[in-house]
């Protein structure tokens, strides 16, 4: 089995979304994006500008890597401090990755001061990824199970314990199913399958890769 330690869990974006917050009458207008490249996420962030040209700011904020390798922030005007990098600790604090997100500014006529612009951008990314499809990614082995009739219904009820999913069947003399566990689980559930089988199963691992953890 490969080493699978540098492999982590991370957070990021399925499906962007876009959330409106009013702060004394100012607008901010979150968009937030699913961006795996700087190039995505500049192209992006340049794109919400032409969108909302006419606003009084375009703030913006994204990460780039599974470990948050390449991070960037924009003020667009706004005082130093007040927008940009409250954006950014945003999605550092919860964990997101390979994402980016715009905040446009309409003025409303109150200044907010310093403490009322980083709470307003804060709380305008937070709304935007509450309007987005977030998800926790795994890395996994995807297992290729074979076996007689006489011993499926034990592998079923093994992989229903453990909440695994149960895929690609398929009955023919004998029958095929795939399951897709985390990385770190496949040597223990080729055990417990071989042991409730007598042996009698083939298991294969023909895959490993990131998957969404729909937990």
């Amino acid at each position: 089995m490969e080493n699978t330690t540098n492999f982590q869990p991370y957070h990021c974006v399925l499906a962007g979304g876009t959330a409106e917050i009013t702060e004394k009458k100012s607008r901010f207008i979150a968009t937030v994006r699913r961006t795996e490249s700087e190039e995505e996420a500049v192209s992006f962030i340049e794109e919400m500008k032409k969108k909302y040209w006419d606003a009084s700011h375009n703030c913006s904020a994204f990460v780039i890597g599974r470990r948050g390798q390449l991070t960037r922030c924009s003020d667009d005007g706004e005082p130093s401090g007040t927008a940009g990098r409250p954006m950014l600790e945003v999605l550092l604090g919860e964990g997101i990755c390979d994402a980016a997100v715009v905040v446009t500014r309409y003025f409303g006529g109150t200044l907010l001061g310093t403490g009322g612009l980083v709470r307003a951008y804060g709380a305008a990314v937070k709304a935007g990824l509450e309007a987005s499809q977030t998800a926790t990614m795994r890395y996994g082995s995807r297992i290729r199970i074979g076996t007689d009739y006489s011993d499926i219904g034990r592998i079923q009820y093994l992989l229903g314990q453990k909440g695994y999913p149960q895929e690609n069947a398929e009955y023919t003399e004998r029958v095929a199913l795939e399951t897709v566990v985390p990385a770190p689980e496949e040597e223990r559930l080729i055990k417990e399958l071989t042991e409730a089988t007598g042996a009698r199963a083939e298991l294969e691992v023909v895959d490993r890769y990131y998957f969404v953890d729909k937990d």
